[in-house]
């Protein structure tokens, strides 16, 4: 990785992202237990992981909007401000075991969310466009120290208030989400001209008739929703259903999220090297794994390999969905095209983190993760017609 040719907004994006994913990570490693505890129903238990994600998808086009007018500075560390806010709610609600209302903190630290998905354009913006993946998968692998940091400080603080069990560990997730307000302050972030921003630039209607875009919407997506569908159910299947300790949980999902970042070690790399539709291909191999193994047995070892690899699959597909769909618009566009990407992609997770809690309860672990398959089929139609359509415009060149 050119860790040389990374700007000073590269490398203060990828320290805020230790703090700000774990926003994500504690959430989709408590909310789903906190839930089953709190909630009436067990089939009501991973509505909290999905509230976040309904958040994040309804927050993506604000959180567009309020950049291109304030810039990226502006939103980032507000952002962080609405991020500890909703974790201090969510204290409060778990003190009070008040469900509706810590779904209502889950909801609000989604939102949060929306902006912090934006590091990743933030950092491509910020370096030469060939240096465009590898700063992407910059503020991804930065997710891997959150991903250890975020479960074991909620872990360790979980008991900070007696016989209030996970009271402290939202305590402590508030203090980390509002780290970025304080590092992002020094962001370099001209503020654009609106006016110019909204006169120029292809519609979303002309955007989505290129193949390219289609193709990398899709992929990121695809990962997305896939990965959040199999993760959401997994905190209930495993620990609640199977009865494996909370502790085991959290290291299924502490590596799961570093099988999410660490390929981005090298995946930008490999994109420049390969292209990006022969990594994509990887990343639905990598899913297709990690069904299959879900299907062996539920052991903590197929757990934890099978959510490795879910992981390695949403790393290989959303990296290369990103980098391409950087490829396919102007800078003139660029706000509008990534609020509708991230919209898509967002509403999409949301759906599939909805509907994996009552297709748990109503079926099996073996029979979600079968379920993902067709999509899968789907999406490598789709690689194979940009493929096709990519060809036919460079043989007409």
């Amino acid at each position: 990785m050119p860790f040389s040719s990374f700007t000073r907004n590269v490398w203060l994006l990828c320290l805020a992202q230790v703090f700000a994913f774990t926003g994500a990570n504690v959430t989709i490693f408590l909310g789903g237990i906190i839930g089953a505890i709190l909630a009436p129903s067990i089939a009501l238990a991973t509505l909290p992981v999905a509230a976040m994600i309904v958040g994040t998808a309804s927050g993506t086009v604000p959180a567009a909007m309020i950049m291109s007018r304030k810039g990226r500075r502006f939103g980032f560390v507000g952002a962080s401000v609405l991020a500890a806010s909703s974790a201090l709610l969510g204290a409060v609600a778990i003190w009070q075991s008040h469900f509706w209302l810590y779904c209502l903190a889950s909801l609000s630290l989604g939102v949060s969310m929306a902006f912090v998905q934006q590091y990743r354009f933030a950092a491509a913006e910020s370096v030469a466009a060939e240096v465009a993946p590898q700063a992407i998968s910059a503020i991804l692998l930065a997710g891997i120290a959150g991903a250890f940091l975020g479960p074991n400080a909620a872990n360790y603080a979980r008991d900070w208030i007696p016989d209030y069990a996970f009271v402290g560990s939202y305590l402590a997730l508030a203090l980390m989400v509002i780290m970025p307000a304080f590092i992002l302050s020094g962001l370099h972030s001209p503020k654009p001209n609106y006016d110019q921003q909204q006169s120029k630039g292809r519609s979303i209607k002309q955007l989505a008739q290129q193949p390219n875009f289609i193709l990398a919407v899709m992929a990121a997506a695809v990962s997305y929703a896939l990965m959040s569908f199999i993760m959401t159910a997994t905190p209930v299947s495993m620990h609640v259903m199977d009865g494996h300790s909370l502790v085991d949980t959290g290291i299924v999902i502490q590596w799961h999220i570093v099988g999410m970042f660490l390929p981005s070690l090298f995946v930008g790399k490999l994109i420049r090297k390969f292209g990006h539709r022969s990594i994509m291909v990887t990343g639905v191999v990598a899913l297709m794994v990690c069904i299959g193994i879900g299907q062996m047995s539920q052991t903590f070892a197929t757990y934890w390999v099978s959510l490795v690899m879910l992981g390695v699959g949403w790393n290989f597909l959303f990296v290369s969905g990103t980098a391409l769909l950087i490829t396919c618009y102007k800078d003139n566009e660029k706000y509008r095209a990534q609020a509708f990407n991230d919209f898509l992609v967002f509403g999409f997770q949301a759906l599939a983190s909805l509907s994996a809690g009552w297709l748990l309860s109503a079926t099996s672990w073996e029979t979600i993760n079968l379920m993902s398959l067709p999509v899968l089929g789907i999406l490598l139609v789709v690689i194979w017609w940009s493929y096709g359509k990519a060809s036919q415009q460079q043989a007409l060149a």
